[in-house]
């Protein structure tokens, strides 16, 4: 019997704790306190199916308590038998009409706001000069970055997405590898990314992350990927219209900027000959190039999306990125990472500091 009793105990305890933990969430990652359109309006949707939900559970636990209650044998006797209600049309009537009306309750707001969210008509939309009037972004998932492609703007950035408030933000989601799922949880539902076909949506983002705990949104692929599928992460920047007009000129002003080989800058010219074959420290562009764009590095909230920004957490992912990242494109075939053999000690402190100090925004 007290067994029993500890073990009710422990679950009414686990059943509290879940009620009042469900409200711990962070501004930057929980759906539960959305930050944007889209999230607000997927969040009274969740709200309305469980209160339905809770409601049928309710009213059924209800009925079949009042019943057990009022037709015990202790009560009524042995040999007592409750009234048949087979055949009652009117019964049929209400347990049918019922359940109907609860779906359609449901059904009719999901339906209507899953078209409202599909609609994307106005990515093609332009202004008298034939610009298009959206802001778009391509959206390309690899093993194991991201990489965002501002078409309109000829800009291209990586692992940080830089983003407007107030204003519907279109992507363009595909995958240059296998599977993933690009999610924001604070602003809005996730949405896969495939090799085969283009998906599309939008999202809207309302305040500014500025104020938040890390100055971001955080950003996940929600579909199991491979190996570091769980540290695929990236960062959500939001910024007031100006402050985006402002940051995508920064990044149209780096048109050109390379590295030079023959610098007298030893991180530069480490650069140069180590890792310009496959970082671009450019943001205008085009994107598709093998590594992540570093352009914005020294810009950026973490290294590798994950770890923290310091030139010891660059160093030591340079030497070793398998470690960090196992199944990552930075490793050769035979499991050695592509430059640390090649590179002193003395360099790959260089290059960290060249990296870090990549910005447009300093």
């Amino acid at each position: 019997m007290m067994k029993g009793l500890k073990k009710w105990r422990l679950f009414s305890l686990l059943a509290v704790m879940m009620v009042f933990l469900s409200g711990c969430g962070e501004d930057y990652l929980s759906t539960l306190k959305p930050s944007g359109e889209v999230g607000k309006q997927q969040l009274n949707l969740l709200l309305l199916t469980t209160v339905i939900m809770t409601l049928v559970v309710v009213i059924v636990s209800v009925i079949y308590l009042l019943a057990f209650l009022k037709y015990r044998r202790a009560r009524v006797g042995e040999n007592v038998i409750p009234k048949q209600v087979e055949g009652s049309h009117t019964l049929e009537v209400i347990w049918t009409v019922i359940p109907i009306i609860l779906l359609l309750i449901i059904a009719v707001p999901v339906v209507t706001t899953t078209y409202k969210f599909a609609d994307v008509a106005a990515m093609d939309e332009v202004d008298e000069e034939g610009n298009k009037t959206a802001l778009t972004i391509n959206v390309t998932a690899k093993l194991y970055w991201w990489e965002f492609e501002y078409p309109n703007q000829g800009i291209v950035t990586a692992q940080e997405l830089v983003v407007p408030t107030g204003e519907k933000v279109y992507f363009n989601l595909k995958a240059a590898d296998v599977k993933h799922s690009f999610w924001i949880p604070a602003v809005g539902g996730k949405m896969d990314t495939n090799v085969e076909n283009l998906n599309k949506f939008y999202l809207v983002f309302d305040k500014e992350s500025k104020d938040l705990k890390d100055g971001v949104f955080y950003g996940k692929c929600a579909e199991l990927c491979g190996p570091s599928h769980a540290l695929m992460d990236f960062k959500v920047k939001t910024l007031s219209p100006d402050a985006f007009d402002a940051w995508v000129d920064a990044m149209k002003a780096t048109e050109g900027q390379t590295a030079d080989k023959a610098s007298t800058d030893l991180g530069e010219a480490t650069f140069a000959n180590s890792c310009l074959g496959c970082h671009a420290i450019s943001g205008s562009g085009a994107g598709g190039t093998p590594g992540p764009n570093l352009t914005t590095f020294g810009d950026r909230n973490r290294v590798a999306g994950f770890l923290e920004h310091n030139e010891e957490s660059l160093k030591a992912w340079i030497k070793n990125p398998e470690e960090f990242k196992p199944g990552n494109l930075m490793m050769n075939s035979d499991g050695t990472a592509p430059i640390y053999g090649n590179l002193s000690d003395e360099e790959i402190e260089a290059l960290a500091t060249y990296i870090m100090g990549l910005s447009v925004e300093k």
